[in-house]
């Protein structure tokens, strides 16, 4: 190669000239551009080392989680379901049939990773063998009724594990 440059691989590459550029250096003297106050403006509380917002502050604002109307009663330690209902099962399962969480994420019948409750909407002809975290009243009479058996799942997490001991 008379052309006398490098051929390219990984150890030559370089960005383009220009796309790189070096950061900018603040309060280093009036020739620099950005010196005096340093691109903080003047004074102020923003002016002034160690400064820090408050999370959700407006520039004195009322903020808006403060001006939103509060409503109801939210439980941090609600446990929430993903509930399946024997019409469901009864539609997707063939007699004798395992039927458990991961059966039911794998044919996407729920989505989320989680608990999950079986409910009594619908009918059941077929005796399956449920396992799931939680059931009706009704559903696990009607599961009975059809010929099959029902389960309930151990719950994974530190509550149960506290549980179990």
């Amino acid at each position: 190669m008379a052309t006398g440059k490098r051929p390219m691989d990984l150890s030559t590459l370089q960005p383009p000239k220009g796309a790189r550029r070096n950061r900018k250096r603040v309060g280093r003297g009036e020739g620099s551009g950005t010196g005096v106050t340093a691109g903080r403006g003047h004074k102020g509380q923003q002016s002034r080392s160690g400064y820090s917002r408050k999370r959700g502050f407006e520039g004195g604002q009322m903020p808006i989680h403060r001006r939103l109307p509060k409503r109801g009663f939210h439980n941090p330690f609600r446990t929430s379901y993903e509930v399946i209902n024997l019409d469901t099962l009864e539609a997707y399962f063939d007699a004798d049939a395992e039927v458990s969480p991961e059966v039911l994420r794998e044919r996407g019948l729920i989505s989320r990773t989680g608990l999950v409750k079986v409910l009594a909407r619908g009918e059941l002809t077929k005796a399956l063998s449920v396992t799931a975290h939680g059931f009706s009243a009704r559903a696990s009479e009607r599961i009975a009724a059809a010929g099959g058996r029902t389960e309930v799942a151990p719950r994974v997490g530190p509550k149960a594990k506290e549980a179990a001991e």
